[in-house]
């Protein structure tokens, strides 16, 4: 977790230099600031849950401050690309999308801690409880649900690995498809749309299923996990690099305090985190590799 000790290894986060202070204020260049959602669950309660940032940085930055969610993975780097949205909140894939286009002026500044202290995720194939599918082996010839084609473990990870194991998606099943979100994964796979789809996975006490059981969207213990992916870097909080110095101080700053500052909307942010990292680019450099990869096999398909 972020505490004194983080704090003192970012000089300048804090505090701006009086200099800058006089300098004009960023507030005159962005008179909003807008942080972009990626859509791993519905709309209403992605927004509700970020109700708590949005008013904690309004205040920390003396700002106003809007979040919105994107109708899919590509509009929020869409967004982030045409100067539509400040900073974003990005799966690892969507990010390496949004370096792709933008380069250097999109960074990570940020990683969660989830709430078992690890900073990565998983992704992990789900069927009904009542299934008779148990291995990846059972399968063949069923059907499998993706979440986004720019979300990490809804796509471009599960497709890499099942790959390696000689099961290219594009065969081994009977049918794919793009169920829009994690948690419309879910809701495919309990009506029986999909044998089987593939999501976001933390760990047991903090995964897309059991937020959803809690929030009585599902049965609890309606699906169950038959693969599990390698570990997976966490989403990054992005940011744009083309904005005032001072703003992405300031910006930075607040993040790294929240915390502390705000513990009931940081928990609400992150679904109980315990903390942020500092994140880099390179964190996030196997998931690049991956990404190039998968484009490469798609255009030799297509030539």
């Amino acid at each position: 977790m972020l505490g004194r000790r983080t704090a003192l290894m970012l000089p300048g986060l804090a505090f701006l230099p009086l200099h800058a202070r006089a300098q004009a204020d960023w507030r005159q260049q962005l008179r909003e600031v807008r942080f972009g959602m990626i859509s791993v669950e519905n709309e209403r309660d992605a927004v509700a849950r970020l109700q708590g940032l949005q008013a904690y940085m309004a205040r920390e930055l003396r700002s106003p401050f809007r979040v919105f969610r994107g109708s899919d993975y590509a509009a929020v780097v869409e967004a982030l690309r045409a100067g539509h949205s400040e900073l974003a909140y990005l799966g690892p894939a969507s990010y390496g999308l949004a370096r792709r286009v933008m380069g250097e002026r999109i960074i990570p500044i940020f990683r969660y801690i989830d709430n078992e202290g690890m900073e990565g995720y998983h992704s992990v194939m789900i069927v009904r409880t009542d299934s008779p599918i148990r291995t990846l082996e059972d399968m063949r010839g069923k059907t499998l649900g993706f979440s986004d084609p720019n979300s990490t473990s809804g796509f471009q990870v599960p497709g890499w690995f099942l790959r390696r194991q000689g099961m290219d998606p594009a065969s081994y099943f009977s049918r794919t498809g793009f169920t829009g979100s994690h948690e419309q994964g879910v809701m495919t796979v309990i009506n029986g749309t999909f044998d089987a789809a593939v999501l976001s996975y933390s760990n047991e006490r903090r995964n897309t299923f059991q937020r959803m059981a809690e929030k009585g969207m599902i049965p609890e213990g309606a699906v169950r996990v038959i693969w599990k992916s390698p570990l997976i870097p966490n989403a990054p909080i992005v940011m744009r690099t083309d904005l005032p110095e001072s703003f992405r101080q300031e910006a930075i700053a607040a993040f790294a305090a929240m915390p502390q500052r705000d513990p009931q909307a940081f928990r609400d942010m992150t679904s109980d985190a315990r903390g942020l990292a500092p994140a880099k680019h390179e964190d996030y450099l196997d998931i690049v590799a991956i990404l190039e990869e998968n484009a490469a096999r798609r255009r030799e398909r297509r030539s």
